[in-house]
């Protein structure tokens, strides 16, 4: 018989979503690329410390929608390795919430949850995440995790390259991030504006989307001349 060949690992950058936004139009995008209807969606409230009022922002906006939600904490976890496992490729959407980045691989890698993340995407889980929960899945990240901004090359790597989030945003973002790239200090990557979402398949972008007028996906390299420049991409606009 002939070998069906598993399909490449896929992941979503957000740029809002429940935590951030009132409309849901990035939530029902994500939902929308699940495997299944009515899918199990897994929140990973990791680098915030699994604050309960993120949590509780995530059930109030998970839960009146067609899907499963249910919420890993490792900071009190009840699970064993195996239940743990188990749970994890359970899943058709892992959505890792935000915080600090530096903070999120480390707690993961302590209980393994890095390498059933992994097995779950390769088994067709889609893996998503806004701002530090974006930044994980990749190579290295743009972070203010230690106060200033800054390069972290330490990510899981699932996302070749680098990511940027709040490219648009925050103060300081943009420069910074083009001043990392251009000196090799983090990998060329993809740098989203707020409102934005981007989905990868296999490390190839697939599709880009946004909720915000204006707002756009760049890949960011450097130039060779010690400075960095942007490919602006125009998302797919969301809408009722």
């Amino acid at each position: 018989m002939p070998v069906t060949a598993a399909p490449a690992p896929r992941l979503a950058l957000l740029g809002g979503g429940f935590s951030t936004d009132d409309d849901g139009l990035l939530d029902d995008w994500v939902l929308g690329l699940a495997r299944t209807s009515g899918p199990k969606v897994c929140f990973v409230p990791t680098a915030s410390g699994d604050a309960p009022a993120y949590v509780e922002r995530f059930l109030g906006a998970f839960g009146p929608r067609r899907c499963e939600p249910s919420v890993l904490h490792l900071f009190r976890r009840e699970l064993d390795d195996a239940g743990l496992r188990a749970f994890l490729l359970a899943q058709d959407v892992v959505y890792a919430g935000g915080g600090n980045t530096a903070n999120l691989p480390a707690v993961w890698r302590a209980h393994g949850v890095d390498r059933l993340l992994t097995e779950a995407a390769e088994r067709g889980t889609l893996l998503c995440g806004i701002s530090a929960g974006a930044n994980c899945w990749a190579e290295g990240s743009h972070t203010d995790s230690f106060g200033p901004l800054t390069f972290l090359p330490d990510g899981l790597g699932l996302l070749p390259g680098s990511v940027c989030p709040h490219y648009d945003g925050e103060p300081g973002r943009r420069p910074s991030y083009r001043a990392a790239v251009a000196a090799g200090a983090l990998a060329p990557g993809w740098a989203l504006d707020d409102g934005v979402g981007a989905l990868f398949q296999g490390g190839e972008l697939v599709e880009t989307v946004t909720r915000a007028a204006g707002a756009r996906l760049y890949r960011v390299e450097p130039d060779g001349r010690g400075e960095a420049v942007e490919d602006a991409l125009t998302p797919r606009p969301l809408a009722r």
